[in-house]
């Protein structure tokens, strides 16, 4: 183990950076605020999820389920939820959509942010 070493940010590429934010400050309740000149937010223990706008790139959106010669997802996080369905709902009113392909049973719903990136929301 590298000595000191802990998580900094988690980078996001995408197209539209505040959208996401906007998005995922709404769903976490995390702290919305600029670093590096990018959109971020950060959660009270530190945590930051940084949002690159593809600036200098043609952004594509992933794939989910991911397709041979397709955009495959660049991240994937899984939030554990007391309440999955309100879970669900929630995140469809801040603009996430439920993936079409479902896998996780009454345990996880695999939803996507409005940049296309899949997400988890699981039952704890």
């Amino acid at each position: 183990m590298i000595a000191g070493v802990c998580l900094g940010n988690v980078a996001v590429d995408c197209r539209d950076a505040r959208k996401l934010q906007d998005f995922y400050a709404g769903l976490l309740g995390w702290e919305k605020l600029e670093m590096y000149g990018c959109p971020a937010v950060r959660s009270r223990s530190g945590v930051v999820f940084l949002f690159l706008p593809a600036d200098d790139f043609d952004y594509a959106r992933p794939v989910w389920p991911e397709e041979p010669g397709k955009q495959q997802k660049q991240m994937h996080f899984d939030f554990q939820v007391d309440d999955l369905p309100s879970a669900v709902g929630q995140a469809e009113a801040l603009g996430a959509a439920r993936a079409e392909s479902q896998y996780g049973g009454g345990r996880w719903v695999t939803m996507l942010d409005p940049e296309g990136h899949p997400f988890c929301l699981c039952a704890k």
